[in-house]
């Protein structure tokens, strides 16, 4: 239930400049039941408190919450301020440092001089600030002018409250825009979505709704069609048929259509929206074509852009006979290739462009580790990379060759916004090996493409049947259907000859075979031999009950796994519900790595308790700091008085602040969408009919083949059935298959 709680800012005993988050102590208001000139003891008040300062009076709504050790404190959801009246108050804020020019020593002169009216004299009659010893015209100017912007900037956080905008809201506005802040806001509140990260439409929407903007004002309808774009882009769409964005876009504004379609063609002409029509028809329907932003555009067209130059281009390899290779290979492997291994090997050498495809145990590894030994025995200078640190990790591994993701790789530049290999700039390397292609999303595929040089050699490897990139686009399949690159597709299993049946399930998930390799009742029957097990639940409590008995119990115990929090990865369906993510999170932290004392752990929003030792996962990309979205550490260390935490990832020691604590998340269950790329000792899938919405062929073939040696499926067989029928993956919306094939580039 909601409190309020109004009284004076005392002390400010944290703040974070980034994002405003301030601790203070704050002296409340004596109630009506308290004596006469009875002074009430202060209280912790924490939250986002742009702009206060010591002195201030405060109208504070939030709730009261206990620290395990600091004790009661009141979490601020909403905030008023007033100038402090007293003296004693215009003393204290004054003298807390907030206009440059103005310390305790001055404060105190100023307040001694003028009493009450010191506010009034600093805003309206500035010059008597000269008949205060030691403030000569200099020093006057400079504190009227450090006033007046700080007067300016308290003013804006209240009118941007009054209209709905949250405090960390205000801090973003204030630090993008500016003093020009409300004036954005009041004539073009829709650019405060489309420029500043965390302020989305909606927000924008209600905004200018408060501020009176029509329902069907242009700069609505133009913003709600492009929202309507980002957001489907989350879906993993790079494109949109136009009658579509219409269809969904009058539902979520609530408008008529013919009003969107003239928002449309306005918005084509001044290049905010790109429209292609169907190629090769003369009268296309009206609706029928596709729309992009450009940004999506542009990075498909430089991958098709790529894709031509590097067909255009002679190799600049040294002279190498394919076939003798072949057999060089074979003969250093010790065994004879199969067919389709001697055509990717002959693939990737005879061509610029190639694509090798295939299950788990098909081969692949055999023709990669043999392709970098050739590459080597030729003097050629190769490069290897994939999306993630551990698929990297794992190429270099397998092939002897050194490995990186493809974002060091490119070497990212902070200070210019964009990778510092391009096609100005391009790669030094004469033959780029990618690994886990499936992974890579239409920006990336762009960024990576342009940097390969016109003489090298480039090889996609990748497995189609994997759940696409986490970003929009298709690239891998949109590459194979437009036939620019020979592609071999292994099939023949190797791995274990045949044996393993983590690779035999997958290849029958495939081929849409439901049965069971058998069904153990309870953890304990499971088959120690055998590495793929299926547990069977009966309902939800029941899941958890069983996964955390494999991950406390039958993996250390059974299995002889000294460290289940390192070499298990629980991996399910859904964030939400009892055998989602986040419950799975708790339990599993509370089994594995129990709070040992209060000050050893932390709370920050909702991403939920943090102690050392805890397996954590990175959720965005963080150039700054070298981390990327899906990579695993673990928490070394955490300063809960200094609002920090330090972690280890892949031996590179980081430092979290409060405002970065956002970009992590606890990871002893991950989603099966964050596991892509990543190879783990043993797997866990809760697997319930309750996940029915996420249920999909594609997901359970990419959950099962992230087990490396052990995968425990723990659920409903119905469900099993369910996900393995589904083979209705989404389909994505691009138009790179378009640009792949069409002579010239460009839409209009």
């Amino acid at each position: 239930m909601a409190a309020t709680l109004t009284g004076v800012v005392e002390r400010i005993v944290f703040l974070n400049e980034e994002n405003h988050y301030t601790i203070a102590e704050f002296r409340p208001e004596p109630g009506r039941d308290d004596p006469a000139g009875a002074r009430v003891e202060p209280v912790t008040i924490t939250g986002p408190l742009p702009g206060v300062e010591c002195g201030e009076t405060l109208h504070l709504t939030g709730e009261w919450t206990r620290h395990a050790q600091h004790g009661a404190q009141f979490k601020i959801a909403t905030f008023r301020s007033e100038l402090p009246s007293s003296v004693h108050g215009i003393r204290k804020y004054l003298g807390s440092g907030l206009v440059p020019g103005i310390g305790k020593a001055y404060a105190n002169k100023i307040v001694d001089a003028f009493g009450a009216d010191t506010f009034r004299v600093l805003s309206e009659e500035s010059g008597k600030l000269r008949h205060v010893e030691g403030i000569g015209p200099k020093r006057a100017k400079a504190i009227k002018g450090a006033w007046d912007e700080k007067r300016a900037e308290r003013e804006l956080f209240i009118f941007l409250q009054t209209y709905g905008v949250t405090p960390g809201q205000c801090v973003k506005l204030v630090k993008h825009f500016g003093a020009s802040a409300k004036t954005v806001l009041e004539n073009e509140p829709y650019r405060v979505a489309r420029e500043i990260d965390g302020i989305g439409f909606k927000t924008a929407d209600r905004i200018a709704i408060n501020l009176g903007f029509a329902n069907d004002a242009p700069p609505r309808l133009d913003a709600g069609l492009i929202f309507a774009l980002e957001t489907l882009q989350e879906e993993g769409h790079t494109a949109l048929r136009e009658a579509d964005l219409i269809e969904h876009s009058a539902a979520q504004l609530q408008t008529e259509a013919n009003l969107l379609a003239a928002r449309i063609a306005a918005l084509v002409e001044n290049k905010s929206l790109v429209r292609h029509w169907p190629a090769g028809v003369e009268h296309p329907l009206p609706g029928s074509a596709l729309l992009q932003l450009p940004h999506n555009d542009r990075a498909e067209q430089k991958i098709a852009d790529a894709v031509r130059r590097l067909a255009r281009v002679a190799s600049g390899l040294p002279p190498i006979k394919a076939d003798a290779a072949v057999a060089w290979a074979e003969n250093k492997a010790g065994f004879v290739f199969h067919e389709l291994q001697r055509a990717a090997l002959r693939a990737a050498l005879t061509h610029k462009f190639s694509i090798l495809t295939g299950g788990p145990g098909t081969g692949k590894t055999t023709i990669l580790r043999a392709l970098v030994e050739i590459l080597k025995a030729k003097k050629v200078r190769v490069h290897l990379a994939a999306p993630t640190g551990r698929a990297a990790q794992r190429l270099a591994e397998t092939t002897g060759g050194f490995a990186s993701t493809i974002h060091r790789l490119l070497k990212f530049d902070a200070a210019g916004g964009g990778f510092t290999a391009n096609d100005a700039a391009p790669l030094a390397t004469e033959f780029l090996v990618v690994d886990e292609a499936s992974m890579l999303d239409t920006r990336l595929a762009a960024a990576l493409l342009q940097a390969v040089p016109s003489k090298a050699h480039l090889v996609l490897v990748g497995d189609t049947d994997q759940l696409p990139s986490v970003g929009a686009g298709n690239v891998l399949k949109d590459l194979i259907a437009a036939e620019h690159a020979p592609v071999t597709r292994l099939s023949v299993i190797y791995r274990q000859q045949g044996q393993s049946a983590i690779v035999t399930t997958a290849h029958a998930i495939n081929a849409g075979d439901t049965a069971l390799p058998g069904v153990a009742p309870e953890v304990a029957a499971a088959q120690v031999w055998s590495d793929l097990n299926f547990i069977a639940a009966t309902d939800a409590e029941d899941c958890v009950k069983k996964v955390l008995q494999l991950v406390t119990e039958f993996v250390p115990q059974k299995l002889k796994w000294p460290d289940p929090i390192a070499d298990v990865q629980v991996l399910a369906p859904m964030h939400k519900g009892v055998a989602g993510v986040s419950n799975l999170n708790m339990q599993l932290q509370a089994a594995l790595n129990p709070r040992r004392t209060p000050s050893t752990a932390f709370r920050a929003g909702g991403a939920g308790e943090f102690r050392p030792g805890d397996k954590v996962i990175q959720l965005r990309n963080n150039y700054d700091k070298n981390l990327f979205n899906g990579d695993i550490g673990a928490i070394t260390a955490v300063h809960a008085e200094r609002g920090t935490l330090e972690a280890d990832f892949d031996g590179e020691r980081h430092e979290f602040t409060r405002a970065d604590l956002g970009d992590l998340a606890l990871a002893y269950a991950i989603s099966i969408h964050k596991s892509q790329g990543s190879e783990y000792p043993v797997v866990i899938v809760p697997l319930l009919k309750a996940h029915f919405m996420m249920l999909q062929r594609n997901l359970l073939y990419t959950a099962i083949t992230r087990g490396k040696k052990k995968v425990f499926i723990v659920g409903e067989p119905a469900a099993y059935a369910m996900a393995v029928r589904n083979s209705e993956s989404k389909q994505r919306l691009t138009h790179l298959r378009e640009k792949l094939t069409a002579p010239a580039s460009g839409g209009h």
